[in-house]
């Protein structure tokens, strides 16, 4: 099959692979034994604690595993309960690990508004400073969207929040290997992760918290992880995280440059055959090789059904709908028309994909769009 949906999920780097499987047969010790196999298994954590921070440039003891990017969404926003500001401002395109538990949360008195987005997914600054109160605690805004790729600016809602005492996390689950991602330049005070984006397993994650003080558990039980998550440390896929973090940094400029090659042979192709395409988001600020394209005339779902049959993987908007295929809540909120909603797909390229295989898919697009 040619894979096409690399901001659903990624495959597993080979070099993670093998270090996961080497470490689940050989390092079956608790990380919480004070003998010799639970301090290997514990050292393991720290080596890929400290990975996961570099990759960052975070230090070690601000990192926290979690269960995956939406567990480190729910735990942060979970936490405002013990805050003693009961206000949170989000963006109308976030995930729904953030924007549910927001619903969730005001039936306990925590209070939250959204800001809106312009039609390249932009977020409003305007907005945001419009909806800070007196009592505001939290300001959440993804670092780039997971549908439309668009970067938000970040830096600048920190620089408002903060000189009003107002805390900032990030979702930035789609960005790391795709673009600089350094706590520092950032400037926030939360920042969350998922290994499966980059390259690394599923069902692994990370909080960064530039003070854990502000941090409560959602699973409570054994002191694991600074008393922050209770339960023995799943070492193999905290391993495979710290390596492909690694790794992701590494090779950083590499492959944003592949991503941006294979973004404009698709991009170029399908114009030269079906003008009408359109192509949504801000094509300047964006993720590279993240491409929401629609297809006037078309229905998503008969079009994504057709390149399935041909072999071919691509998304129907975001992924995060168990398996649901319906209009895209962000292509609304950036103001888009129904007919234009259900007509748009979402085309992500990765590491393993080749121009071979851009021509590949534009051949059989042409086809479809053509027959």
């Amino acid at each position: 099959m040619l894979y096409f949906d690399h901001s659903a999920t990624t495959p597993i780097h080979p070099d993670v692979l093998n270090l996961m499987n080497s470490i689940q047969v050989d390092v079956y010790g608790n990380p919480s034994s004070v003998h010799k196999q639970g301090r290997r298994a514990k050292a393991i954590i720290e080596k890929a604690r400290n990975q996961v921070a570099q990759a960052i440039g975070a230090e070690s003891n601000q990192i926290i595993f979690t269960g995956g990017g939406s567990e480190a969404n729910n735990q942060i926003l979970w936490s405002i309960l013990n805050w003693d500001k009961k206000h949170v401002i989000a963006s109308t395109i976030e995930h729904p690990a953030v924007t549910k538990v927001l619903e969730q949360l005001k039936s306990l008195e925590i209070d939250s508004d959204l800001a809106s987005v312009d039609q390249s997914g932009q977020v409003s600054m305007k907005n945001i400073q419009a909806l800070i109160r007196n009592d505001t605690a939290l300001i959440t805004v993804m670092l780039a969207n997971n549908e439309m790729g668009t970067i938000q600016p970040i830096r600048k809602i920190v620089q408002l929040a903060h000189e009003k005492n107002i805390l900032v996390h990030t979702d930035a689950v789609q960005c790391l290997g795709k673009m600089p991602v350094n706590i520092k330049e950032l400037g926030v005070d939360f920042l969350s992760l998922s290994a499966h984006k980059f390259y690394g397993p599923k069902g692994i994650g990370i909080i960064f918290a530039k003070d854990k003080k502000t941090i409560s558990p959602l699973i409570i039980g054994g002191g694991q992880e600074s008393n922050l998550r209770a339960g023995t440390e799943n070492i193999v896929s905290i391993a495979g995280m710290g390596l492909a973090a690694e790794i992701a940094e590494k090779h950083l400029t590499e492959l944003i440059s592949k991503l941006k090659t294979l973004e404009n042979q698709f991009m170029q192709g399908l114009k030269s055959f079906f003008s009408s395409a359109v192509f949504n988001g801000n094509s300047e600020n964006k993720l590279p090789g993240l491409v929401s394209v629609s297809f006037p005339g078309y229905r998503s779902d008969i079009l994504l059904a057709k390149l399935d049959r041909a072999n071919i993987a691509v998304s129907s908007g975001s992924a995060c709908g168990a398996g649901d295929v319906k209009p895209s809540s962000v292509l609304y909120a950036m103001g888009l028309d129904d007919e234009t909603n259900i007509s748009t797909l979402r085309f992500s390229f990765g590491s393993s994909n080749s121009s071979n295989q851009v021509a590949q898919l534009l051949t059989e697009l042409k086809t479809i769009l053509k027959g």
